[in-house]
């Protein structure tokens, strides 16, 4: 188990690496110039070239690529272009929204996933498999920012149930959950449909493998076979679209996050793209791609942990 994991975590190291200088590239190559846009058409060449100096914009790409990498490493983002604040202090402001935002539409996504999925395993054929295979082609086809929509209309304008918008702080936290409900819900359906599908497939293939027919031959029941054995193989595909839509829930909630006008993380790379804020840009999605790797590391220690087969072969 330490080799399959140390053989990990030096491939996580290197996809760091690799993730930072892509993105940093990537960024600088957009076209414009960053000073000329913050002080406007009719700004003066040598006003543009003080800026550029004051922003450290005038050094060579290099080094202010080892300069951003090694402010990282100790915790510091450098500081934004537009607001002249710690970039690490916007990221930690809005984190408190996004993260929590993800984890409950991820909690929702899997309570709903799971029982549906074994369930349509479980009644292959049936009416059960049936209606839920057609809620699931339902919720994968619905645009979620549709659906959010939908919501504020329903339970925000008509019902009065929630806020249509906006967060409260976590001062008082039950008002901070309450506003992070609706998108949540926007936000999990189409994740839930996903992975009950998925975890419906992984059933029906492991419940035909041999291992179980054995286990109903010594007399185990069809659902005790699923529970006992089947359950247990079928996760590894599992895993792997809970650590996808983990990243994706917190990286990729920007829409969403603009419905409901949430100052999260993606609302910050939204404004910041708009206003050439490159730091902000490439600090922001540095610090998501490092969430992505991070959560498929912990998914290939949870397939180790799953599979032993695969600690074998390391």
């Amino acid at each position: 188990m330490l080799r399959y994991t140390l053989k990990r975590l030096a491939s996580l190291v290197l996809s760091l690496i690799v993730a930072s200088a892509v993105i940093f590239l990537v960024v600088e190559v957009a076209p414009g110039d960053t000073a000329s846009f913050m002080l406007g058409l009719n700004a003066q060449p040598d006003t543009i070239a003080a800026l550029r100096a004051e922003l450290g914009l005038d050094q060579p790409k290099l080094t202010r690529y080892v300069s951003w990498v090694g402010g990282m490493l100790t915790g510091d983002f450098g500081t934004s272009y537009t607001y002249r604040t710690p970039v690490a202090d916007m990221i930690a402001d809005r984190l408190w929204i996004s993260l929590p935002l993800a984890l409950y539409a991820l909690t929702l996504s899997t309570l709903l996933a799971f029982p549906a999925g074994i369930l349509a395993a479980s009644r292959r054929g049936g009416a059960g498999d049936v209606s839920v295979m057609t809620a699931t082609q339902l919720g994968v086809a619905i645009p979620n920012f549709w659906f959010a929509m939908l919501l504020v209309l329903v339970f925000a304008i008509n019902l009065r149930w929630f806020s249509a918008g906006g967060f409260p702080g976590w001062d008082d936290p039950v008002a901070a959950v309450k506003a992070l409900t609706l998108p949540a819900i926007a936000l999990a359906l189409p994740q839930a449909a996903i992975l009950a599908r998925v975890m419906r497939s992984a059933l029906i293939d492991i419940l035909g493998e041999d291992f179980i027919r054995t286990a109903r031959a010594k007399g185990l029941t069809r659902s005790q076979a699923l529970w006992r054995h089947g359950l247990r193989n079928a996760m590894i595909p599992v895993l792997t679209i809970l650590g996808l839509q983990f990243a994706f829930l917190l990286a990729g909630a920007i829409i969403i996050e603009q419905v409901f006008f949430l100052p999260g993380l993606g609302r910050l790379i939204f404004q910041a793209i708009t206003q050439r804020d490159l730091i902000v840009v490439e600090s922001v999605v540095m610090l998501l791609v490092f969430a992505v790797i991070i959560v498929n590391f912990a998914v290939d220690l949870a397939y180790a942990a799953v599979d032993p087969r695969l600690r074998s072969r390391s």
